[in-house]
């Protein structure tokens, strides 16, 4: 691949997203970089860019707990009031999170009144998220907080062997994905390379 290739794949999968206070912040659960997403969770929830956490993850292999309880456990540790949480712990994929996330969330706040979702998440998989959210929830002013926990900058994502594969998988999955009706294009962002270079 040449330097176009990596910039155009970078664009579509990692756009650059305004950072904006929101209504509700969204983290994505994980099992991995657990504390670099509660920190950034926990410091803009201490700057005020959102009002209410939903922490949305199930059990995943290598842990009997629900990822949203792991992640919420820390979030408590770091001085987050658990008022300010919603977890959801059933969730076994980006759409689930979505849909079950936006259930859970019904039970605290009239959904009429979100209008903007700040997303919490893996750097490699900011399109994916904000696609599954227009899919599931359309209609909301989307913010995002990608969280990289590679070590290494994202402008050099290809030199990183696990963040080279992580990207190119999201790369290549997101036309399958829509084709099956998982995810809905979102506007304003760069359209899917025309190139398709292997990995």
């Amino acid at each position: 691949m040449d330097a176009p290739d990596l910039a155009a794949i970078s664009a579509y999968v990692m756009p650059e997203v305004p950072l904006r206070p929101s209504d509700v912040g969204f983290l994505f659960g994980t099992r991995h970089g657990v504390d670099e997403f509660c920190a950034s969770a926990h410091a803009l929830w201490m700057r005020g860019m959102f009002r209410v956490l939903l922490v949305s993850g199930g059990v995943t292999p290598g842990d009997r707990r629900p990822e949203a309880e792991v992640i919420a456990a820390r979030l408590l540790a770091l001085g987050m009031p658990r008022a300010a949480l919603v977890l959801e712990t059933r969730a076994t994929n980006t759409g689930e999170n979505v849909i079950l996330g936006r259930a859970a969330l019904s039970a605290r706040l009239d959904l009429a009144q979100v209008r903007s979702v700040l997303v919490i998440g893996k750097v490699c998989a900011t399109r994916r998220y904000l696609m599954t959210i227009e899919r599931h929830w359309p209609g909301l002013a989307l913010s995002a907080c990608p969280v990289n926990y590679f070590g290494v900058e994202v402008g050099r994502w290809h030199e990183h062997r696990e963040f080279r594969r992580r990207v190119l998988a999201e790369y290549q999955k997101i036309p399958g994905y829509l084709e099956q009706g998982f995810l809905s294009e979102v506007a304003d962002y760069a359209p899917y390379p025309a190139r398709s270079p292997a990995p």
